[in-house]
């Protein structure tokens, strides 16, 4: 749940302030979610590389992948590169384009482990099913702009 409240409030917070005082460029939807989801990602890419959510994560791993501790590393590399490319510019749009594959194809581990009770448990599958069509609308907003 706290990335989803990391997106949400940063958004919200700078969205606020780009309204209320400026600069300009923080009264826009896709600059302000590209901002949120860069903070969301940071938070996530972490726990790929923290005990103990490095082991749940690890275990989330579909036993078809070879190399489960090497799959969560690259992820989390990838999640960190995707943050850092939402806040470069000219690198936002394509930055939430690979998140929003990246999503996609780590999706099936969240399915594997509601199914099987291991790994991350911090809500139900309906529910992170719900918080994922969120986190994907959310990199559709940067990347169509």
């Amino acid at each position: 749940m706290a990335p989803l409240i990391a997106l949400a409030v940063v958004t919200g917070l700078t969205r606020l302030i780009g309204r209320l005082v400026g600069p300009d460029w923080l009264d826009s939807w896709p600059h302000t979610t590209a901002l949120g989801l860069a903070v969301m990602f940071a938070l996530t890419a972490g726990a790929h590389f923290v005990q103990p959510k490095r082991g749940e994560l690890i275990a989330m791993v579909p036993p078809a992948f070879p190399n489960a501790a090497a799959m969560v590393t690259l992820t989390g590399v990838l999640e960190a590169a995707g943050a850092l490319g939402l806040l470069i510019p000219p690198f936002p749009r394509i930055a939430a384009i690979c998140l929003f594959l990246l999503l996609l194809i780590m999706f099936p581990a969240n399915v594997r482990a509601a199914k099987q009770d291991i790994g991350v448990k911090t809500m139900p599958l309906p529910l992170r099913t719900v918080v994922q069509v969120i986190f994907l609308g959310a990199c559709a907003v940067v990347a169509l702009g």
